[in-house]
């Protein structure tokens, strides 16, 4: 397989399984392969006084500025363009959440966390940042279908990661959104990233480097990524 800057295909799914070899992404792995769970979000009915009281509540009034200030970046992004868009979100979230694992934070292997808890909390680890972009840009008016949560490999690391891409058509070369990166680079300019898989709410794709691949999957029922779209709408 090579990075996303070259010609990328998979075969058969145990190029993919070979690839993920720690249990929690083997776990993630199934959940995507068995479908994933559209999203619908609308801040106006989010951001209410009760909501501001539940977040003073659970994370301290220190903590409603934040999310003050979320609201704000959400509201005025739905007059600006794609690429602002995705500038202002990546900014955002890289500024706002720390990275830290899983075990470290929610004292599990794998954690799926929903924006709130990532903001409340201040910390997440790559699917959580991953998570918060995707959220907050369609929240923004970004069309979900432009968006897809994207397994790679870190190669600088060696480690398995998870960034956002956003295409503005289905063969153009997709923006990554990167917690490692405070900057925005086209796929092609990311030989650091060997691609595996990505997947939204409307599916899986076996990804081909510069397009978006082939999709394999599609449907409803996937429990794990039902719950995390159920806790964030209903404003967890």
């Amino acid at each position: 397989m090579k990075t996303l800057s070259g010609t990328f295909q998979v075969n058969d799914f145990q190029s993919v399984k070979t690839a993920l070899t720690r249990p929690s992404y083997k776990l993630l792995l199934l959940l995507v392969l068995l479908s994933c769970y559209s999203f619908s979000f609308s801040p106006e009915n989010m951001f209410s006084e009760t909501f501001f009281s539940k977040i003073s509540n659970k994370y301290g009034e220190d903590k409603t500025h934040v999310f003050h200030e979320w609201q704000k970046l959400i509201i005025n992004n739905t007059q600006r363009d794609a690429y602002e868009q995705l500038n202002r979100v990546n900014q955002f979230t890289n500024r706002n959440i720390q990275f830290k694992t899983d075990i470290e934070h929610w004292g599990k292997d794998d954690y799926w966390a929903t924006p709130i808890e990532s903001l409340g909390t201040g910390y997440g680890d790559c699917e959580d940042y991953a998570i918060f972009k995707y959220v907050s840009l369609i929240a923004s008016g970004i069309e979900e279908s432009k968006l897809r949560l994207m397994y790679v490999r870190a190669l600088t690391i060696d480690e398995p990661h998870m960034v956002l891409i956003y295409s503005e058509e289905p063969n153009s070369i997709p923006l990554v959104l990167d917690n490692l990166k405070s900057r925005i680079f086209p796929a092609n300019k990311r030989a650091d990233l060997k691609p595996i898989y990505s997947f939204n709410g409307q599916g899986l794709w076996l990804s081909k480097a510069q397009g978006l691949g082939n999709k394999v999957k599609s449907g409803s029922g996937s429990k794990d990524w039902t719950q995390l779209m159920e806790r964030i709408e209903q404003g967890q």
